[in-house]
């Protein structure tokens, strides 16, 4: 079919439109390039360089382009640039998101959104998270990704649309910038790779549910074919601490991580973790990569020169 990625030149965007044309896929790709990267995408993918936020020109390109599919991925996902320039945030996660159920409505396509399970759910959600929770975000990004997510709820109630929403744990992998403000696998294992030591924000007894890019990929085109509205988690379900985690890539890099700490920042939860037991009924959907195993690729990708078009 016909689909058109937003965000297509990010790091799970990439891998997205790579998986979709592998399957035969006309695909289309929206990015500004302002996080993503123009050397990681497949050459038989059409750029279109442009904002999420400008509704004049995403227009333009969705009706021209005629997608049957749009992922959109296209986003602002730093929790502490959300906290510091909360509008900026937004401007690209709501409006946004806005913008492009709005030219999909236009143009007849169905919706998938990337939101955020990590961020979503709260201090005070039991854990594992189940989709059936009320949110309550501990940030900006959060409030925005959730907001957004009630757009998509609406559309459907509004206009008849099967659109959907996957909630994402924290995703990692190739291809993720080992030098960013978001990714702590890959930061980590770049910092251990040079000798450096990696900066724990907090006593390291936070928790997190990593999931890894190939799995997240798996969980978008499982949504994709099933074709109804809904909204689901894509994780592993299980918590795993910051220690742990570095722990974890000293092992794989053959020497002590070594952290040092820091303060604790602003919008950071001190748990998380989200239940996949709907993704699986629904979707027939469960992440296979280990724990172990996606770090150790993530290492070794860095290892390699963390080149663009890594696969997973």
């Amino acid at each position: 079919m016909r689909v058109l990625v937003t965000g297509g030149a990010g790091f799970i965007g990439s891998h997205l439109t790579d998986a979709l044309l592998a399957r035969g896929d006309e695909v289309s790709v929206i990015d500004d390039l302002s996080a993503g990267r123009m050397a990681r995408l497949d050459e038989r993918a059409v750029l279109h360089k442009l904002s999420v936020t400008d509704a004049v020109a995403l227009n333009v390109v969705i009706s021209s382009a005629r997608p049957e599919l749009i992922c959109h991925l296209a986003a602002q996902i730093d929790v502490r640039a959300s906290v510091a320039a909360p509008a900026v945030d937004a401007r690209t996660n709501v409006v946004g998101t806005v913008n492009v159920l709005e030219a999909a409505r236009l143009a007849g396509a169905r919706v998938l959104f990337c939101s955020s399970g990590g961020a979503l759910y709260g201090r005070d959600a039991p854990i594992p998270s189940l989709e059936d929770v009320l949110p309550l975000p501990e940030s900006p990004y959060g409030v925005a990704k959730y907001c957004a997510e009630q757009y998509v709820g609406l559309y459907n109630r509004l206009h008849g649309t099967a659109h959907s929403s996957l909630r994402l744990a924290n995703v990692y992998g190739p291809r993720q910038d080992p030098t960013g403000e978001s990714g702590v696998i890959t930061i980590f294992c770049a910092r251990v790779l040079a000798g450096e030591r990696p900066t724990i924000f907090g006593d390291g007894t936070q928790t997190r549910d990593y999931v890894y890019v190939g799995d997240v990929v798996a969980a978008f085109l499982a949504a994709a074919d099933q074709g109804r509205p809904g909204t689901w988690n894509v994780g592993t379900g299980v918590e795993v601490s910051v220690l742990e985690l570095a722990s974890m890539i000293g092992d794989v890099a053959g020497r002590p991580a070594d952290p040092k700490f820091a303060p604790m920042r602003p919008g950071e939860l001190q748990r998380s973790a989200i239940a996949i037991e709907r993704a699986e009924r629904d979707l027939g959907w469960r992440a296979v990569t280990s724990l172990a195993d996606g770090v150790r690729a993530a290492y070794r990708w860095i290892e390699e020169g963390a080149p663009d078009r890594a696969g997973y």
